[in-house]
């Protein structure tokens, strides 16, 4: 086991022994020691010198032996319901049988990065949690080495029982809880070597499987409350406008609407963080008794928009202050595209330059250059927007789906003029997320209407209120060139990226540092369009292009595509271009996973009408490699399987990861082909999916294997990963079925026709 100190600075841990039946609660603060309120005057603090560690789990401990774990993060469909409290109960000692799972409310006295986001939530609560178990376990066993009047080191936990083998006396946690309650924290711990783990490493089945499975009311959209009324919203018909005025008098008299009024969302001095955007900030409300009568009052409204003027605005990003300019006018996709084109023929903004390219090009026998683009897209979870509100005067309940609760508590509690502690976020499970409700506007509006209502209310949208408001991924446009020399040797790599509005370059990625003369460049363009992050934001374009690019460059130099990766690689780890320390990734972990996907698809092996592509991507601090194998049928493309390498580091659960994988393999083919927003006088084109195309049940892949390196290192990101690099082995795969590369997403709108 390793030793470690509790000992985490400014932080303080939290005991409380008020549970009946002689319970132990245990806790862990992020911030400076947590002040008691009144009424926690149960709860002690223990002020702490500094440490590295921080600490945000917590677990109860009842008189029987049964043990409930928290789980603090928003579930998303990531399976962290499951997999955090697998570390604490692994690192606990306890029988995985005897773990009851309730998932925690905001609170940032005892957690931090309550957050579903940047694929975080294991790698940034790994030794956190585990300090939660292991901290757990060391005071059981001081309790019974008191008790029993044994040496604490004689003292083994196992499966939720302690023992003594000398003296033959055992007993479970429960019958220690109540004494272990009593117990000076620790100064220091042992957490578990890695070859120790128990639970860590296993599949464990979804707490949640058998509701889902069931249909029990799990989801924002299931909460009912007594008198709880329902709010609809209408935003302006296009970006660029705004509310000028509106005559709800025939919506008013509509069975069983309450009220219609116009809401101001934020004030124009409140100081935004980023997750705080919202793509309109007055819209029209509806509140009525139902669903239904809301919905069909919102049609009866007379409303007149006027034109909205130029605007900036200020927003926070982790602690950097950011502008969003937003332009005039109708925006249209036809100007978008010759803006980036534009754009892309001047001189761009260098982020990064090793050697001579300019120079290399200069003198190349031989130059390709391609340019490659992918549209706007809407996240479209499978559950739309929605929250419940309760406000009163002195206090505030909000419950629902949200990725940033913690994020999102400031807005809401300066909305309704409440102190933060009046306000109380409560999380459901969410049928999806991909970066959509990281943005939570929606909580604002709900509590800003119940406020106003005096009563419980469930804000509804439907399915043309998200998918035309926004917040989409942005629009991206790259050109990537080769310079090669007489002999045929790559001697020049040039990127230039740029977006709309961001760009979506990563200019110490691979193939930097693999390449004597390299550049990139990148561009921005403005726009009133609002727009956000995507699962795995940038990546999830320029993988794509960049892996395909790689696999025309192997061609040009007649090399097999996964030996000129490795080539590439070999050259960064061992005599790096540049200054190497700022190379984003690892090289022989990157090497790794391209060994490991050509060994389980068993690539070189080719078989008769299999027409085979492969990408490899690092991002999230995770490396993937894809094989994606297509055949024919009817002349038509059919991906039958995709074989997937991943290094995330240590995989708590293999069922669930291996989930998360497949979903995002089958989540990237489906936007790379087929997906994408058009936009006409800032009306969106795609406002439902009898319009917007999202990949089929008989389009996903016929079969997906994935394999995980296996290592000992501290997870790192796993739900974006496995999403940006399969359009990139997607993409190749297309050229060796029909002869014709595909440079422009979605691929089956890349003419001539896909295949023939």
């Amino acid at each position: 086991m390793t030793l470690v100190k509790t000992q985490i600075g400014r932080r303080a841990f939290i005991k409380n022994t008020s549970l009946a039946g002689g319970g132990l609660v245990l806790g862990f603060s992020f911030f400076n020691a947590c002040k008691p309120k009144e009424a926690e005057a149960l709860a002690v603090e223990l002020e702490m010198p500094k440490e590295w560690f921080e600490i945000n789990g917590y677990l109860k401990i009842g008189d029987n032996g049964v043990v409930t774990i928290m789980s603090p993060n928003p579930e998303i469909g990531q399976n962290v319901r499951t997999s955090m409290p697998m570390i604490v109960a692994d690192e606990l000692e306890i029988d995985w049988n005897n773990v009851v799972v309730e998932q925690a409310p905001l609170n940032t006295n005892l957690y931090s990065w309550q957050v579903a986001g940047g694929s975080r939530s294991i790698s940034s609560s790994w030794q956190n949690l585990r300090m939660a178990g292991a901290t757990a376990r060391q005071m059981l066993k001081e309790a019974a080495a008191q008790a029993w009047q044994v040496p604490v080191g004689e003292i083994i936990a196992k499966a939720g029982v302690l023992s003594h083998e000398a003296s033959g006396k055992s007993a479970g946690y429960g019958e220690m809880a109540s004494a272990a309650s009593q117990m000076e924290v620790p100064e220091e711990i042992e957490l578990k070597e890695t070859s120790e783990f128990s639970i860590i490493g296993t599949s464990r089945k979804n707490v949640d499987g058998k509701k889902i499975a069931t249909g029990k009311p799990l989801y924002g959209i299931d909460v009912q409350r007594e008198g709880m009324l329902i709010a609809g919203l209408v935003h302006p018909p296009a970006f660029g406008k705004r509310l000028k005025s509106f005559d709800a008098e025939a919506a008013k008299q509509m069975p069983g609407i309450r009220d219609v009024f116009s809401l101001k969302l934020y004030e124009d001095d409140f100081d935004k963080m980023a997750f705080h955007f919202t793509a309109f900030n007055e819209v029209v409300v509806v509140v009525g008794e139902t669903t239904w009568q809301v919905f069909q009052a919102k049609k009866a409204i007379n409303i007149e928009w006027e034109d909205a003027p130029e605007a900036t605005q200020h927003l926070t990003l982790f602690g950097n202050k950011m502008e969003m300019k937003h332009p005039a006018g109708m925006e249209n996709s036809s100007l978008h595209t010759a803006k980036l084109k534009e754009l892309m023929a001047g001189k761009g903004n260098v982020a990064r330059r090793d050697g001579n390219p300019e120079e290399a090009f200069k003198n190349a026998a031989k130059i390709i250059e391609q340019s490659y683009s992918c549209p706007f897209l809407a996240h479209n979870t499978m559950e739309p927007m929605n929250f419940f509100a309760n406000v009163t005067e002195d206090h505030a309940e909000l419950l629902g789906p949200t990725q940033t609760p913690e994020w999102m508590e400031p807005a809401v509690a300066n909305r309704l003029g409440l102190p933060l502690e009046k306000v109380d976020i409560q999380m459901t499970r969410q049928g999806g997320g991909f970066g959509r409700r990281l943005y939570g506007h929606f909580m604002v509006e709900v509590a800003a209407i119940s406020q106003r209502m005096k009563a419980p209310v469930k804000l509804m949208y439907t399915r043309e209120d998200d998918m035309s408001q926004g917040i989409y991924r942005p629009s991206y446009y790259a050109t990537y060139r080769a310079a090669f020399d007489a002999d045929n040797n790559l001697i020049g790599f040039h990127i230039k990226a740029g977006g709309i509005p961001e760009s979506p370059l990563f200019a110490n990625r691979f193939p930097a540092g693999a390449i004597d003369n390299y550049l990139a460049e990148d561009f921005t363009v403005d726009t009133n369009i609002t727009t956000g992050a995507f699962r795995a934001p940038r990546s999830n374009f320029i993988a794509g292009a960049e892996q395909s690019f790689l696999d025309e460059v192997a061609e040009e130099l007649g090399k097999d595509p996964i030996d000129f990766r490795l080539e590439l690689l070999k050259r960064a780890q061992e005599n790096p271009v540049g200054d190497a320390t700022a190379n984003d990734y690892d090289a022989a972990r990157y090497a790794g996973v391209l060994e490991l996907v050509r060994e389980k698809s068993n690539w070189g092996q080719g078989q008769p009408g299999v027409h085979r592509g492969v990408s490899a991507y690092f991002c999230h601090q995770s490396y993937v490699a894809q094989v994606l194998d297509i055949v024919m049928e009817n002349n038509e493309p059919v991906v039958q399987k995709v074989t997937s390498a991943i290094d995330c580091g240590i995989v708590v659960n293999p069922d669930a990861a291996t989930n998360m994988a497949e979903g995002g393999v089958v989540d990237g083919i489906g936007h790379a082909m087929y997906s994408g927003l058009t936009f006409r006088d800032g009306r969106v084109d795609q406002q439902n999916f009898d319009r917007y195309r999202l990949i089929r049940n008989t389009e996903a892949p016929k079969a997906i294997e994935t394999h995980f390196v296996q290592n000992t290192i501290d997870p790192t990101g796993l739900g974006e990963p496995p999403f940006p690099p399969i359009m990139g082995a997607l993409a190749n795969a297309l050229y060796k079925a029909s002869g014709r590369r595909y440079y422009h997403q979605p691929f089956i709108l890349d003419k001539p026709p896909l295949i023939g």
